[in-house]
């Protein structure tokens, strides 16, 4: 047996040997961080020179030093992991060495973020930085693998190898379906218990099909009201559920509503661009819902992607001297894309070069792709949480439907990627009035002088709160802004009725977020009894509800709503 002093001689060792070996790591760190950045070569090359600050690195050392100390000194004890839910069970405390490595795990995490941030760099190099460490950090998590997952080694003896043998089954099953299953898909179809609210197609071309909604009022607005939905996500993300369904909201508030439902693009639109997005998809929806209900202005509705494709329609249509919206609402929008968020980490000049030479001139990008993308934004929630639970465990994740639709992706035609991408993220151009040449006309949103309702959500990682109050500066009419609690979707679908989170109101309109974050207003409940109050205003009176759909022979109903378009798979 090893005596006292042989003990704490071991102890002094480890703590040389850590110290030590914190300056091989740091000296790996940034060589590895130098030759990986992004644009390391051409444009960025001077991410070469970066350094890290000195005082910050003492202080890392010293923590680690310390933290690795207390951890070997510790030693096997088994005291509970930190609070972090992917070692949250009571195998891993009750496991020695599992709970040794969770905490392992978890000091290198914090020690690598930490590097990161004490990059002496650029912020954009330093987000990329963070990145890179989250997604590895995410990717070696010992909960991640068989051999060390305490909790799933568990139900495997429980279960007599029952719970292997299931994930295998599981593994094979995602592998044929091409993604990793989120949630139970076979519990949904579009049409039988997802986009359920009543209506018809009136309208299709080869972009898009036009769906009028049933009235459930025996009066309606004069002006009809057009959602124009993203092109990267299926509509009924704004239709899952009657009780939730911003849709069915709508119709319920005496709007007679349209919706485009997008074409998920195959060989036949590979070669769609911009340009195309706009003339035969946005103006052509507009147009149609005029025709039909005989109205000489409509509202409508962009959301995300959807509201960038509605506000270039309404520039170029502005530039034609045109006027066909009453009101415009944008939520979760980016026109000004000076602060996009996180995406951004993932777009520069050598990356967009690339896009174009792949298929600026036809080709699709796939809608897998996309999907993959933004559940690597939270990869620990939206991709190694199902790897472990579906594998390791052999569960069968829940039916949800929010995951359902997040599942069913869609492609994206590569001139219109690859127009999108340069002319947004890359260069934001839509906000430098003539820069940009859309279906034959200079796009100029200060043009665009309408009322404007604009929507953000606070703790969106996709269009960040910040960049959707951006859209205030460009836009010329009377606006109102509004901020809603939660994320991009969820800040987004939060009705009535459920009286849940809260939004922010201010009437001045700064040209920061943060200076009309100073002076907003709370209010308890839904963001969306505010715009249904202020969209009243511009709805026009009210006019007996339409007996049909569409508008004589020239728009009959074509099928039943949802349509056939949004049931294509990618």
């Amino acid at each position: 047996m090893n005596s006292e002093p042989d003990w704490l001689a071991a102890a002094q060792r480890a703590q040389q040997d850590l110290a030590g070996q914190w300056s091989q790591a740091l000296q790996s760190f940034q060589q590895g961080a130098l030759s990986g950045a992004p644009g390391a070569a051409g444009a960025n090359a001077a991410v070469r020179q970066f350094s890290f600050a000195p005082d910050k690195i003492t202080a890392l050392q010293q923590a680690y030093v310390k933290e690795a100390a207390e951890l070997w000194n510790q030693g096997l004890s088994g005291k509970p992991v930190a609070s972090d839910k992917r070692f949250a069970a009571d195998a891993w405390s009750h496991n020695p060495i599992a709970a040794f490595s969770a905490a392992v795990y978890l000091l290198n995490a914090r020690t690598l973020l930490g590097l990161a941030d004490a990059a002496d760099t650029d912020a954009r190099t330093k987000a990329r930085l963070r990145f890179a460490v989250e997604q590895w950090m995410a990717a070696t998590a010992p909960s991640n693998f068989l051999a060390l997952n305490a909790e799933a080694q568990k139900k495997a003896v429980e279960t007599k190898g029952e719970s292997i043998a299931k994930g295998l089954q599981n593994l094979l099953a995602d592998i044929r379906q091409g993604h990793v299953s989120m949630t139970d898909e076979s519990a949904f179809e579009v049409g039988r218990n997802v986009a359920t609210t009543e209506g018809a197609v009136v309208f299709e071309n080869e972009l898009f099909q036009l769906i009028e909604y049933k009235p459930l009022t025996k009066a309606v607005h004069e002006r009809p009201f057009l959602v124009v939905p993203p092109c990267i996500n299926k509509f009924y993300i704004l239709d899952l559920q009657p009780e939730n369904s911003l849709i069915r909201y709508l119709v319920e508030q005496g709007h007679r509503t349209f919706v485009v439902s997008w074409r998920n693009p195959d060989a036949e639109l590979q070669k769609k661009t911009w340009d195309d997005y706009i003339e035969d998809g946005a103006i052509a929806a507009i147009d149609t819902v005029k025709d039909i209900a005989g109205a000489k202005q409509i509202n409508a509705l962009g959301f995300c992607v959807g509201g960038t494709i509605l506000g270039t329609a309404l520039a170029v249509l502005a530039a034609r001297g045109e006027k066909p919206l009453a009101s415009a609402t944008f939520l979760t929008t980016l026109l000004d894309f000076d602060d996009s968020g996180i995406l951004d980490i993932f777009i520069d000049e050598n990356f967009v070069k690339f896009r174009e030479m792949q298929m600026g001139q036809g080709g699709l990008l796939k809608g897998q792709e996309l999907a993959s993308t933004f559940s690597f934004l939270r990869p620990n929630d939206l991709v190694w949480n199902y790897v472990v639970g579906n594998y390791l465990k052999g569960e069968t994740p829940p039916p949800f439907d929010l995951l359902y639709w997040n599942s069913d992706s869609t492609n994206l035609p590569g001139p219109m990627y690859a127009w999108y991408v340069r002319n947004t993220y890359l260069e934001n151009n839509l906000v430098k009035p003539g820069k940009c040449t859309v279906a034959g006309e200079k796009v100029d949103l200060s043009k665009v002088d309408i009322p404007v309702y604009v929507y953000g959500s606070r703790e969106d990682h996709i269009v960040p709160i910040a960049g959707a109050y951006a859209s205030v500066n460009h836009l010329p009419g009377k606006k109102r802004f509004v901020m809603g609690a939660s994320g991009h979707i969820a800040g987004v679908i939060n009705p009535p009725a459920k009286n849940k989170r809260s939004y922010w109101t201010g009437e001045k309109l700064p040209a920061n977020f943060d200076d009309w974050m100073k002076g907003a207003k709370e209010h308890p409940g839904s963001w969306w009894t505010d715009w249904s109050t202020w969209l009243k205003t511009h709805a026009g009176k009210q006019i007996a509800a339409p007996k049909a759909y569409g508008k004589g022979t020239k728009y009959k109903a074509i099928e039943p709503a949802p349509g056939r378009y949004v049931k294509a798979k990618a």
